[in-house]
């Protein structure tokens, strides 16, 4: 197999909403990899699993809520590693958690998390993942039993197990994911975090103090019974990955399931929101 890309290059608008879509529905294809641009993503697939028809069935494409544009390139021997680095940004979260792969420099943070990116989803994952950073910054969650479900690159686990947590589930239902997160907490010395992969129906029989689920609305709304139910009276759960909009869906959910309101954090709409049991 010959090592030709070809690369796709996305113009969308809106940008933040339409690329996480975007990306959703061109990972299930032969795409193996996603950076974001000015305008929206780029998306690359080896030629000789490309066929005049890949996009046929792209819902967003064919959307009216989206105005999508894109061009064609082919690329020869494509340098991954130069990619990640012109597109993968470090997180510096109020100067006490700083998230950088291994080619950007250490900082003086307290909690300094290094991860082999090996994708950029866009900005999208890092509000989202700033905000849960947040919530975790302020909170004491030594001897917490904790789960991170959509787990992505593990940083909330790996930031969890730094501040005390222990022992810790992470789940994601991604192969690259839960392969990801056991590089990554290898590479941070962690030793209390175990990588599943998989969906909340790994969750039966299981208990813990808190949970981070860092999804999306719809998953987060289908599986909401499944993380009260495995949630220990007085727990905590943290919720990100969804809009300021989508907030009274989720609320209405957590409410009836007997879960009570904390706080919220947001950043260009994006939001997280912390309960109670």
């Amino acid at each position: 197999m010959s090592n030709i890309y070809l690369g796709y290059h996305f113009s969308i608008e809106p940008k933040e909403l339409g690329s996480e879509i975007l990306i959703a529905e061109l990972g299930e294809k032969a795409f193996e990899s996603f950076t974001e641009t000015e305008n929206g993503i780029s998306a690359f697939v080896k030629k000789d699993l490309w066929d005049e028809n890949i996009l046929d069935d792209i819902y967003i494409l064919q959307s009216e809520e989206f105005k999508i544009e894109y061009t064609i390139e082919e690329i020869d021997q494509v340098n991954w590693n130069e990619e990640w680095e012109k597109n993968f940004e470090p997180i510096d979260v109020d100067g006490k958690c700083h998230v950088r792969a291994p080619f950007h420099p250490k900082t003086d943070a307290e909690f300094d998390i290094v991860i082999e990116p090996k994708m950029s989803f866009g900005t999208g994952h890092h509000e989202t993942t700033h905000m849960m950073i947040q919530h975790l910054l302020e909170m004491d969650v030594q001897g917490l039993k904790t789960l991170d479900m959509g787990c992505g690159t593990a940083i909330l686990a790996i930031l969890a197990e730094m501040k005390g947590a222990q022992p810790i589930d992470a789940i994601d239902i991604d192969n690259w994911c839960y392969l990801n997160s056991i590089e990554n907490a290898e590479r941070n010395n962690c030793s209390h975090i175990t990588v599943y992969e998989g969906d909340a129906a790994l969750l039966t029989d299981k208990k813990y103090d808190l949970i981070i689920a860092n999804i999306n609305r719809n998953i987060l709304l289908n599986d909401m019974q499944s993380y009260v139910d495995c949630l220990n009276s007085q727990g905590i759960i943290l919720f990100s990955g969804f809009y300021e909009e989508d907030i009274p869906f989720i609320d209405a959910s957590c409410t009836d399931k007997g879960l009570t309101y904390v706080k919220k954090f947001q950043r260009n709409n994006w939001v997280s929101l912390k309960y109670v049991n």
